[in-house]
């Protein structure tokens, strides 16, 4: 399970370790043990964060103007393009 800091509990990593998961979150700074994760799932996890932010830029998606899913989804497509030929 990919999280942020915000979700560092103990708790919830108890359960997610029940559930046969492995938790991705890293420790609050002031934590007395600092617990290991995948930095490298985490960095990923940014990528794709900041590929959302990216794509509420376009107000057309933002506010979604277009209430067919089809037409919808096509503009997401073609905005996702746009970032990546930049």
């Amino acid at each position: 399970m990919l999280a942020d800091r915000a979700y560092d509990a103990d708790s919830l990593h108890d359960i997610i370790l029940e559930q046969g998961g492995e938790p991705v979150i890293p420790p609050r700074r002031q934590r007395k043990y600092q617990h290991a994760y995948d930095r490298i799932a985490y960095k990923a996890r940014w990528g794709i964060e900041s590929f959302f932010a990216k794509l509420k830029q376009w107000r057309r998606i933002a506010t979604r103007y277009d209430k067919v899913a089809a037409n919808f989804m096509g503009f997401i497509k073609i905005a996702a393009i746009m970032l990546w030929l930049k």
